[in-house]
C-alpha cells in the first residue's frame, strides 16, 4: 500500500468484544508496522484499560447501554447518545481514518454510525450467533459484515462474510499433543482429562457442578483442570482440602490456554463467542453451558449452531443438576462421539479469521 493507513477501530464492553478488534488491528499493524490506529471506547468500561495494556491509543465517549434493572436511570440515555455522536465525530474529524472497523458494544454504534456519516468506509465484526442491536443497525452502513457463524439473522445476507472470529495467536500456533501437554502439566498421559472454563470471574454454575459430582469424578479415575475465576477461588480451595484431590487441578486462573486446550480430552465452557471459537481451532469435544442472562440468549443460540452439526452437547444451566453428568459421562466413556465432535467442530475452526478478515477489508478499500 503505497500510502500510510489510517485506521479506526470500535468495539468494548467485554472482552468478547474488545479482543477481536485487537486482533485485527494486529494483523494490519503486521502487515503495516506504520499505521496509525486510534480505538474508540466507553469511559469507565474496560477497553479503557485493555487497548492501551495492547499497545494502541483510544479516545472515550460518554455512552452506555440501556439499563432494564432501573428503566428511570435511562432518561439521560438520549443526551447521552447525542453527547457521545458529537464528540465521535469530532474525535474522527480530528483523525481522518481511511476505513473504520467496529465489533460490538456501547461505543461503536456512535463512532461507527459518526464514521459512516463522514463517508468513511465501514465494516463490522459481528462474534456471536444472533446479531447484537448496535450491529444490526450499523450492518446497512456497512462494506461487509464479518461472522463466525454461516447465517446471522439481522444481517442483509449478500453482506454476511463467515470468516470466523479473531482469536488469540497463541491458540493457533500454540497447541501440542495431548500427552505431551498432560505431562507438562503434572498429569497423568493415560487418564482421560476434562477442562473447565468459566471465564476470568468464573460461573457458579459450573463451581457448584464440579462441587457436587468430585466423587464421581475420582471414581472414575478422570482428570479435571478446574478454572474457578476470580470470585469462588477461596472459598473452592477451602471446601476441598480434606478431599483426595490428586487428580484434580484447581486454578484461579490459566494463563497458558493454549497449553489447557491441549491436556483436554473432553471441554466443560461457558458458550461465549470467542470460547467456542477457541475449542473450535482446539477441536477439543465440549458439553456448553450457555449463561442465561446474555443479551437476547444469544449464548444458546451460539451453542445450538454447534449441537446441530453434531460439534457439541448442551446442557442448560437450569437442568445442570439433572442432565450435567449424564450428558458429560456419556462423552467422557465413548470414544467414537469424541473423535465424531472433534471431526465436526472443523466446520467451526477459523484459525485464520484475523488474516482473511484484513485480506477483504483491504481488496474493498482499494477496488
Amino acid at each position: 500500500m503505497s500510502k500510510k493507513l489510517r485506521v479506526l477501530l470500535s468495539g468494548g464492553g467485554t472482552g468478547g468484544h474488545i479482543f477481536p478488534a485487537i486482533a485485527i488491528a494486529d494483523e494490519i499493524r503486521k502487515r503495516f508496522p506504520d499505521t496509525e490506529f486510534l480505538f474508540i471506547g466507553a469511559n469507565g468500561k474496560m477497553e479503557m484499560e485493555k487497548v492501551p495494556q495492547a499497545g494502541y491509543k483510544i479516545e472515550g465517549i460518554d455512552i452506555a447501554g440501556i439499563d432494564r434493572g432501573n428503566l428511570l436511570s435511562n432518561l439521560g440515555l438520549p443526551f447521552k447518545i447525542l453527547k457521545s455522536l458529537s464528540r465521535s465525530k469530532k474525535i474522527i474529524k480530528e483523525f481522518a481514518p481511511d476505513l473504520a472497523i467496529g465489533t460490538g458494544g456501547f461505543a461503536s454504534g456512535p463512532a461507527l454510525y459518526s464514521a459512516s456519516k463522514l463517508g468513511i468506509p465501514i465494516f463490522i465484526q459481528e462474534q456471536n450467533a444472533h446479531a447484537g442491536v448496535t450491529n444490526k443497525i450499523l450492518s446497512k452502513k456497512a462494506r461487509a459484515v464479518f461472522t463466525a457463524y454461516p447465517k446471522v439473522e439481522g444481517f442483509p445476507n449478500e453482506k454476511i462474510k463467515f470468516l470466523g472470529n479473531p482469536i488469540r495467536e497463541n491458540i493457533v500456533s500454540g497447541m501440542e499433543e495431548t500427552s505431551i501437554a498432560k505431562e507438562k502439566m503434572g498429569l497423568n498421559k493415560d487418564r482421560l482429562t476434562i477442562l473447565s472454563v468459566g471465564g476470568s470471574l468464573g460461573s457458579r454454575t459450573l463451581n457448584n457442578a464440579w462441587k457436587a459430582h468430585l466423587n464421581d469424578i475420582i471414581s472414575k479415575n478422570y482428570q479435571l483442570i478446574w478454572q474457578t475465576g476470580k470470585l469462588d477461588y477461596k472459598d473452592i480451595i477451602e471446601e476441598t482440602k480434606d478431599v483426595d484431590t490428586r487428580n484434580i487441578q484447581v486454578l484461579e486462573f490459566i494463563k497458558e490456554m493454549e497449553l489447557a486446550y491441549s491436556a483436554a480430552d473432553v471441554i466443560v465452557s461457558r458458550a461465549g463467542a470467542i470460547a467456542i471459537s477457541e475449542l473450535a481451532v482446539a477441536q477439543k469435544p465440549a458439553v456448553l453451558v450457555p449463561f442465561p442472562f446474555a443479551a437476547e440468549d444469544h449464548q444458546t443460540k451460539n451453542a445450538m449452531n454447534l449441537v446441530d452439526k453434531h460439534a457439541a452437547k448442551m446442557v442448560k444451566d437450569s437442568e445442570m443438576q439433572i442432565k450435567f453428568w449424564e450428558t458429560l459421562e456419556e462423552i467422557c466413556e465413548n470414544e467414537t462421539i469424541r473423535k465424531d465432535m472433534s471431526k465436526n467442530l472443523l466446520y467451526f475452526a477459523k484459525p485464520n479469521a484475523a488474516k482473511e478478515i484484513v485480506d477483504e477489508i483491504l481488496n474493498a478499500i482499494t477496488r
